[in-house]
């Protein structure tokens, strides 16, 4: 007997050994278990927010969409109006392209046909003239909200729960959609002083709206953390005080009212205290949710370098529209891009604006570009992803 145990033990811990070997490997090769906040494949793209990232949805609803409609919107790159309002691409369209994604659906686009299939990359929510805050408050506060579309932020989080609904059955459908999932935040809020000040109200109108615009952004993040959401990008808004139409706008002001950039330092100090509460409110955000990549995307400083330095990334022009009705800043507030009369520039790749208030695509994808691989999102998406 004693022979016997002595040939058997042996083989039985060789056994065991190489068991335990393979078992080491094989964990190590496969790709770990995550909540998405560390690298792994990004599988859809969800977003919301305004004009910035519209890319049907205003198109489709509205009943007289007006010069988003016509050319020469879109014509740099699909060669015709898509609904986007500038000469060509989006951000969010350079964020799917570099994720390998087809241009998925607006979101009202999709929703008369709403299969898994249409939502399989994500959708876009967002809606151009978008708010944080809804339209009532502005009904209250006596604006007139002709031009201020009942889709705001808390409106779109409902349609991304109605699309989740749709394409996850159960409770792991969820978990595995939410977690593999990116969601895009904004920009938002611009809006939300847009439509007071272009209605001649103040800066003390406008300024006690900021701590609102930053809880509804915030109310909206919540809501998607609570779904299971890992990755949020929330940009902050672009420097005001540099948009033509409001140089337009308030144009003869005393030299003290700009900078040295010749944007209104005023209206950049609204959007720098804009930005300031937001980061601050994503912070605590982060902190009540550990688990959770919650990351600020600096849109204010991106744009703010090209204009104050245009010729770095071959922009000719920080100031002027590209496509406007002529008078200073090209801006024109009684002639739109796209009406009679109005011929666009020769190269809106040499512009920052578009059409006054919009960017150029050429300017969007400089801003993509600084959210997919930074420095003005930290950390950036493609830190994130094994995409190519």
């Amino acid at each position: 007997m004693a022979g016997v145990v002595t040939t058997t033990l042996p083989l039985r811990l060789v056994v065991a050994v190489l068991l335990a070997f393979l078992a080491t490997t094989a964990s190590a090769s496969a790709p770990a278990k995550s909540n998405m906040s560390s690298s792994s494949s990004c599988r859809r793209l969800f977003s919301f927010g305004d004009s910035l990232i519209d890319t049907g949805n205003f198109i489709h609803y509205s009943k007289a969409p007006g010069s988003v409609s016509r050319s020469p919107y879109g014509e740099t790159f699909f060669g015709r109006p898509t609904g986007r309002w500038s000469d060509g691409r989006l951000i969010v369209d350079f964020i799917v392209e570099r994720l390998g994604f087809p241009y998925w659906p607006a979101y009202l686009q999709a929703k008369s046909r709403a299969t898994k299939g249409d939502f399989r990359y994500g959708a876009n929510f967002a809606v151009a003239s978008g708010t944080a805050l809804n339209q009532l408050l502005f009904r209250k506060k006596h604006l007139n909200v002709d031009q201020i579309t009942p889709y705001s932020l808390g409106i779109q989080i409902g349609w991304f729960k109605k699309v989740l609904a749709a394409i996850a059955s159960t409770d792991e459908q969820r978990r595995e959609i939410m977690e593999s999932s990116l969601f895009l935040v904004g920009e938002i809020g611009a809006n939300d002083y847009n439509h007071p000040f272009f209605q001649n109200r103040t800066l003390g109108f406008v300024r006690p709206l900021v701590p609102r615009v930053i809880r509804s952004i915030a109310l909206s993040v919540e809501a998607l953390i609570k779904l299971g959401a890992r990755n949020i990008y929330v940009p902050g808004i672009f420097p005001m005080g540099c948009v033509p139409r409001y140089l337009y706008f308030y144009r003869g002001g005393e030299p003290g009212d700009y900078d040295s950039a010749g944007c209104l330092r005023w209206l950049n100090g609204l959007t720098a205290d804009n930005n300031r509460m937001l980061k601050g409110r994503l912070r605590e955000l982060g902190r009540a949710h550990p688990g959770v990549s919650i990351t600020y995307v600096d849109y204010y400083n991106e744009v703010l370098s090209l204009i104050t330095n245009p010729a770095v990334n071959g922009v000719g022009d920080g100031l002027h529209a590209c496509c406007g009705g002529g008078g200073p800043y090209n801006a024109n507030l009684t002639l739109h891009c796209s009406d009679p009369w109005v011929v666009p520039c020769p190269d809106p790749a040499k512009y920052v604006s578009w059409d006054g208030l919009h960017m150029t695509e050429a300017m969007y994808k400089i801003m993509a570009r600084g959210m997919l691989d930074g420095p003005f999102a930290k950390p950036s998406i493609m830190s994130k992803y094994n995409h190519s």
